[in-house]
């Protein structure tokens, strides 16, 4: 299984260009898959300093409906017309971040909604053999407290954001099974007792950021969190991979906890599995 990061945060490999955005392209069963579009079309860039070429990628799938995941979806589309694009129904809302001193949306384009290569999705979903897509994460332990400030806009009222429009995929291979996220707005925890429940086991790796990131500092409680999350994650028979939102103070925390169990990927790493 190929996995390559064609853009993330922060400066990595070969020049590659880096933004606040994420996206991920994947050789796997004979498929090219892209993962995310970053938040603009910089991926695209980097994929041509990568030797990726996204006219051959067979299905494109997105995480959640936030432009730093979606911002170079249009762009794709001109490359590949065909792939199809998966995402929920629900990637399509009016989401903003917003607090008492910012009103700022944070969706999707619309002009997504008219491509004609796009599938919306109800749920969980099944490709392909080997390649599915899970939702429908309702548990809120230590769940992500950046979240309080990510809204949905129904009519002319704000209401907070249950991230409905996060979906989750799979790729078994080789008696491998990779799980790959975006943010993890629903925590990484919830979405593993997720997984377990529909797989029975853990899988042998994840990609995610973690949403822990915060621009006005970390509170002894957000402290406690990270490193919480860190102890549970050390118990998972599981090789795991992050970077984008987790944020470089949590990521050492989370380091100095989980030690060699978990990897930061920067913009044109590549991940063996």
């Amino acid at each position: 299984m190929k996995i390559i990061n064609l853009i993330e945060n922060t400066e990595g490999s070969q020049g590659c260009l880096f933004e606040h955005g994420l996206s991920f392209y994947v050789e796997a069963l004979d498929r090219k898959l892209l993962i995310d579009t970053g938040a603009t079309d910089a991926f695209i860039t980097n994929a041509g300093k990568l030797d990726v070429d996204l006219g051959q990628v067979d299905y494109m799938i997105l995480s959640h409906g936030h432009y730093d995941h979606a911002g170079g979806i249009l762009s794709f589309a001109q490359i590949n017309p065909t792939a199809p694009i998966f995402m929920q129904k629900q990637a399509i809302c009016e989401y903003y971040h917003k607090n008492e001193t910012l009103e700022k949306y944070i969706g999707i384009d619309s002009r997504i909604k008219e491509l004609p290569s796009l599938k919306l999705i109800d749920g969980s979903y099944r490709i392909e053999e080997g390649i599915s897509l899970f939702s429908g994460v309702t548990g809120r332990k230590l769940w992500p407290l950046g979240n309080l400030e990510l809204m949905v806009k129904r009519g002319n009222e704000f209401y907070q954001d249950d991230f409905c429009h996060e979906q989750y995929l799979v790729i078994e291979e080789n008696e491998k099974k990779v799980l790959i996220s975006g943010c993890a707005h629903n925590g990484i925890l919830n979405i593993l007792d997720k997984y377990r429940e529909i797989y029975g086991a853990d899988p042998d790796a994840v990609i995610s950021g973690f949403h822990m990131q915060k621009k006005s500092g970390y509170s002894e409680k957000d402290l406690e969190m990270v490193k919480e999350t860190g102890l549970q994650l050390k118990k998972y028979n599981t090789e795991f991979y992050t970077g984008h939102c987790t944020g470089e103070v949590p990521y050492e925390i989370l380091k100095e906890v989980m030690g060699q169990k978990l990897h930061y990927v920067h913009s044109g790493d590549e991940i063996k599995v």
